[in-house]
């Protein structure tokens, strides 16, 4: 019945029409549903983010978690006291390098490595899309401002459009050539060398520009929001201390203090699961659901809907409901947990539903909770003050939060020896 408003085509345009600002990403993951949605869709599912393909990328999720681990530890271990840290940027320098590896195998956030040129210009493009990630122009309001000039928003856009097409065209052909010159190996394979190896069945549909815009679209729907959760959760846990103790008696009855969580422990951690589903429900990182258009007109809940009538989903309102969730204010993930346990029908959508749901849950179902399960299981973790952490929330292409959070760590007594070896 809806769909996502945009131009009704189905397949790609020539590349002269990829200046518009965030149309390259429109077309590989935005389009309207007909043979050209559903064959993205198609390659998203099957080929890039299938259960076979997260789990080849395994490695990568745990080698990325124990740098974190390492790094912290390294920064807290001075005679066991706690020391600061803001978890905002390691959080997403996790989820950022992840993302890179699996996409083009490379990283480009680590401590103690010498920063190269192309490490430089791709930290630059990641800091310029935050800044204007959540700029809107005000021409988009009134049209006639930009007949006049007024539209120095939508000029910074397009070039970062290009310096970012430009920079992932660079990752393109260094795959390419690697291809041509010596790769063979499948469990090795990139999501480039997916979609290169598509585009050799295909050339005239698997072009750059699809193979560019599905990059850019996995990087800006697969770092921020992950990161966001994990910053959200880790607030709550340490507003909540009895909630954090109990996770962590999980953790040490389910795995122990002598070896590191792996990603197979997660389905013996029910509670765990329960923290990250309670943090989606209060603190969903995308509140309100990308826009639908009525492709017919209808009637939903007693109100005619037009056709062509654009449709906002507000999960936020949805799920902090009190009419639907008991307690809705409060942080509680016993309500996911045990024979008791909330049916959740359409009343928690962190990741959407139906056709368009997003399909990078079950990798994201893997990193977050493996990455706090982790840090619960390595590290103590304090408030700097005794005051509550501020929950507001700050503005952006996501909800983060309007604080980010700084924290006080240290290792573990028990986990020290096992730190030590990494």
């Amino acid at each position: 019945m809806f769909h996502q408003k945009r131009h009704r085509i189905c397949k790609p345009p020539s590349p002269a029409r990829w200046e518009t600002p965030w149309l390259q990403l429109y077309y590989s993951s935005l389009a309207p549903y007909g043979d050209h949605w559903r064959n993205l869709r198609r390659v998203a599912v099957l080929e890039l983010l299938s259960s076979n393909r997260v789990q080849k990328y395994r490695g990568i999720r745990m080698d990325e978690i124990r740098s974190l681990i390492l790094r912290l530890y390294r920064r807290s271990s001075k005679g066991g006291e706690f020391q600061v840290e803001e978890m905002k940027s390691m959080f997403f320098e996790l989820t950022l390098n992840v993302m890179m590896r699996m996409i083009a195998g490379k990283r480009y956030y680590g401590e103690g490595e010498e920063e190269l040129e192309e490490e430089r210009k791709f930290k630059e493009i990641v800091t310029e899309t935050f800044e204007l990630s959540g700029v809107t122009s005000i021409g988009d309001f009134l049209p006639v401002l930009k007949w006049i000039g007024f539209n120095q928003i939508d000029k910074k856009l397009i070039a970062l459009q290009r310096k970012r097409d430009g920079f992932i065209q660079s990752l393109i052909e260094e795959r390419r050539k690697l291809t041509n010159d010596s790769y063979s190996g499948q469990s090795s394979k990139t999501m480039v060398d997916v979609l290169l190896s598509l585009q050799e069945t295909d050339p005239e549909y698997y072009t750059d520009d699809i193979i560019r815009g599905m990059m850019q679209v996995l990087l800006s729907a697969g770092t921020d929001t992950s990161a966001g959760t994990l910053e959200w959760a880790l607030s709550l846990l340490l507003n909540n201390p009895k909630t954090l103790s109990k996770a962590r008696e999980e953790i040490d009855m389910e795995i122990g203090q002598n070896r590191f969580m792996e990603e197979s422990d997660l389905g013996r951690l029910p509670y765990l699961h329960g923290i990250i589903k309670e943090t989606f429900r209060m603190c969903p990182v995308s509140p309100v659901l990308v826009p639908h258009e009525s492709s017919e007109e209808c009637t939903v809940g007693g109100f005619s809907i037009p056709r062509g009538t654009m449709q906002l989903v507000n999960i936020w309102a949805i799920q902090n409901d009190p009419g639907l969730w008991e307690k809705a204010s409060e942080f509680k993930p016993d309500r996911f947990v045990g024979p008791e346990a909330v049916n959740n029908g359409f009343t928690l959508l962190p990741f959407g539903t139906g056709r368009r749901r997003c399909p990078g849950e079950s990798m994201a179902m893997g990193l977050i909770p493996l990455t706090l399960g982790s840090l619960i299981q390595c590290f103590e973790w304090e408030r700097i003050g005794e005051e509550m952490l501020d929950m507001s929330e700050g503005s952006g292409l996501t909800m983060p939060k309007a604080q980010p959070l700084v924290v006080k760590c240290r290792p573990r007594p028990a986990m020290i020896n096992l730190l030590s070896q990494i």
